[in-house]
């Protein structure tokens, strides 16, 4: 069976990688033939990427010099990074060729397309969806989606009709949160179901495999996408109370300002290793709570400053982890509070083999 994935494989991001890694993974797995669509936008990339980034950042509107200054800076640093991801987007992926508009998504062929996980759905740099990511360039084969995101939950009328339109085209849909279930349903969208994000289908033994050296040593890890200042301070005091050192890890080299020892854009074997090994993740990324969880370590989570924040409480209701974000900024308990590791990976068991039964369902298999 020959299937193609379209999924937001492109950002500089290690969960926006890790997921398409682990989607393409466990399609093997089930015998199938599957790819990456390397859907690449030319406004997500090079000078368009940051010009339409500067205009969605409110403090700088009307502001000409202050945008000039934010490109001038952040273009040459998403360059390197995005270079970086590249590189490893080719390394771990198997991708069709490069394509950037309808014109060369149209042209592709497959038993089955499927929009996959992260936040397919949403908004993207420009403020507006695409519809590709709704396979609206598909005119024959299986329109399935598997753990697909909207990102946030509150939309205007008119774009909740044109989701409608499109939503209603699929053959089949799962997605990864339980909001997103809830939106479906309010829609009169059929669905599948909650599944797991890629990233946990696989456990922390299958994802070690990938792992090339262990990081020795003890060491609080921080994971940060979103810029906020209580997480900077909140992490640099966990360290200082506790004398562990502060790592960490990001493609972004402005955060390199925010304290602890900078690691910047490891392979992604690198940083496997640093979450697997570090004594606590402090983090407001999805992707970095995934892992952590992955791996049994210690966590705490800081919820995203923005629309986003549904999916991280969407997989800790899940795992019954609630209780791991910081509510308090002068709170630091969590950090000697254990985590039931052994509850936690049953719950997630159970959910492994209930979500490769509705992906198997999707697919006909």
């Amino acid at each position: 069976m020959d299937v193609k994935v379209i999924t937001r494989h492109g950002p500089s991001n290690y969960g926006s990688l890790l997921q398409s890694i682990a989607t393409l993974e466990i399609l093997g797995r089930l015998g199938v033939s599957a790819k990456i669509i390397d859907y690449q936008r030319k406004d997500e990339r090079g000078l368009k990427a940051t010009l339409a980034q500067v205009r969605l950042k409110k403090a700088y509107a009307g502001n000409v010099l202050k945008k000039v200054l934010y490109v001038m800076v952040r273009f040459p640093m998403e360059s390197m990074a995005r270079a970086r991801f590249d590189r490893m987007r080719t390394r771990y992926l198997r991708m069709t060729g490069r394509v950037s508009d309808t014109e060369g998504l149209a042209k592709l062929q497959a038993d089955a397309f499927i929009t996959g996980s992260d936040q397919v759905w949403g908004p993207l740099y420009n403020g507006k969806y695409d519809p590709a990511y709704f396979l609206s360039f598909v005119k024959e084969g299986k329109k399935l989606a598997y753990a697909a995101s909207f990102g946030k939950t509150r939309f205007n009328d008119e774009t909740v009709a044109e989701y409608k339109h499109w939503l209603s085209l699929y053959d089949a849909i799962a997605v990864r949160e339980d909001s997103a279930v809830q939106l479906l349903d309010e829609w009169g969208i059929r669905c599948k179901g909650q599944v797991l994000d890629p990233t946990l289908m696989l456990d922390g033994g299958q994802w070690s495999r990938m792992i090339r050296k262990e990081i020795n040593g003890d060491y609080i890890l921080v994971y940060q996408i979103h810029n906020d200042v209580n997480l900077n301070r909140y992490a640099m005091e966990l360290s200082r109370r506790t004398g562990l050192p502060l790592v960490r890890v990001s493609p972004h080299l402005h955060q390199a300002r925010r304290g602890g020892k900078f690691v910047w854009c490891p392979d992604i074997p690198d940083f496997l290793a640093y979450v697997k090994n570090c004594r606590c993740l402090v983090t407001d990324s999805f992707h970095g709570t995934c892992f952590a969880i992955n791996f049994n370590r210690p966590f705490m989570e800081v919820l995203p400053n923005t629309s986003t924040g549904s999916r991280n409480q969407s997989i800790l209701k899940l795992t019954g982890l609630e209780n791991r974000i910081v509510k308090d900024f002068n709170d630091f308990s969590l950090f000697d509070e254990k985590i039931d590791y052994a509850k936690v990976n049953t719950i997630l068991e159970r959910e492994r083999s209930a979500s490769l039964d509705i992906l198997k369902n999707l697919l006909g298999l």
